[in-house]
């Protein structure tokens, strides 16, 4: 069966993205900015393809109350299925569940993200998605937060942004990702552009000196700084001994 609505923007990459929704119009978004700059270029493929085109019901239903009960209505298996079997016959994708029950996303599960070719990405909705769904087709559950939304396409989006990220030639520069916030497990310094004072306040004086040791070093000081004030957990994960000055030894002669 053909998605008669899907909407697919190729342009022959070696990284792709296939999106499963009800709602495709949410993903327009990407046509915008970097990443609408980035598909356009060939940097990787995005498809988007509704599940409704895959219900077998007059109405195009995609979901049904729940048995046990509860409030809500939950997404039926069939056209999920349908629709996965139809994109991805062969399992060549990783495939993924956006849901509060996941694993949580985080910067080194973005990097190993980005190492794969094909993802796959189902967007729930409603009260989710019926477990036979996902234990017959889906290969892990991401979240990106210990909150609830009212969809997967959200979270979608958010996922599909953090890894075509660190896909070559989408930010234009490898470094762009080297020194930003949870690179080196700590959060970003302070960032500084012109003009040189805004209503009385001023760019800190060592980042109009030129001497890059000593910008390193205020850098340095002010992540930290940032991330003590805002995020202490992270330090419970990072070795602070590789952020201390090495001491040169001296050469004998």
């Amino acid at each position: 069966m053909t998605a008669q609505f899907s909407i697919e923007w190729s342009f022959s990459t070696d990284m792709r993205f296939d999106v499963l929704t009800i709602f495709p119009q949410y993903f327009d978004v990407l046509n915008e900015s970097l990443l609408g700059k980035a598909i356009e270029g060939g940097k990787f493929d995005v498809n988007i393809v509704n599940i409704r085109d895959y219900s077998k019901d007059k109405h195009l239903k995609t979901d049904d109350t729940p048995y046990g009960g509860g409030a809500g209505m939950v997404m039926t298996p069939d056209p999920i299925v349908s629709a996965i079997e139809s994109v991805d016959s062969k399992h060549e994708a990783w495939r993924i569940y956006m849901s509060p029950r996941g694993t949580r996303l985080n910067q080194a599960k973005v990097e190993s993200l980005a190492k794969e070719k094909r993802i796959l990405i189902l967007c729930g909705d409603y009260e989710g998605v019926d477990q036979r769904a996902l234990d017959m087709c889906i290969d892990e559950e991401l979240s990106i937060g210990d909150y609830v939304l009212t969809g997967g396409e959200l979270p979608a989006l958010v996922t599909i942004n953090c890894v075509a990220r660190y896909i070559d030639g989408v930010l234009g520069s490898d470094e762009s990702t080297k020194e930003e916030s949870f690179s080196n497990g700590l959060l970003e310094y302070p960032q500084y552009t012109r003009p040189e004072v805004y209503r009385g306040y001023s760019v800190p004086d060592v980042l109009l000196g030129g001497n890059h040791k000593d910008i390193e070093k205020w850098r340095l000081e002010k992540s930290l700084e940032v991330t003590m004030k805002n995020r202490p957990d992270l330090f419970e994960n990072t070795d602070l001994g590789k952020f201390l000055p090495t001491k040169k030894r001296k050469r004998n002669r």
